[in-house]
């Protein structure tokens, strides 16, 4: 069983930066693909971001591409997102996915573990 645990989400002015950090314990950290994924008051969950457990391939949201960037520090069982040029409509709470050896993909069926997530305030 994975545990997740996200945190570095706070409140920030538009234009302002923010890195989450996701920490992961109970499985081979390295083998498994990570994902950010978002939902705000009243809408779906969305997809954000992803990187391969071979760390080989990203992939992000089109909203999000140039202004956000996942990468993984294996020997810290972390995966971090750095997310600058904030706005408001990037408000939401942000979830850390998991999936094992999985595949890079934007769908939540596609990860087995998730974080209790962390809430990102943007304001204009």
């Amino acid at each position: 069983q994975v545990q997740l645990v996200e945190s570095g989400g706070g409140l920030v002015q538009a234009g302002g930066s923010l890195r989450l950090s996701c920490a992961a314990s109970g499985g081979t950290f390295s083998s498994y693909t990570m994902a950010w994924f978002r939902q705000a008051p009243g809408k779906e969950r969305e997809f954000r971001a992803a990187i391969s457990w071979s760390a080989s391939g990203t992939y992000y949201a089109d909203s999000v591409q140039g202004r956000f960037t996942i990468f993984r520090d294996n020997a810290k069982n972390t995966v971090y997102l750095q997310m600058n040029s904030l706005k408001p409509e990037d408000t939401a709470v942000y979830y850390c996915a998991a999936a094992f050896r999985g595949r890079l993909t934007t769908t939540q069926a596609g990860y087995t573990y998730w974080g209790q997530g962390t809430q990102v305030t943007v304001s204009s």
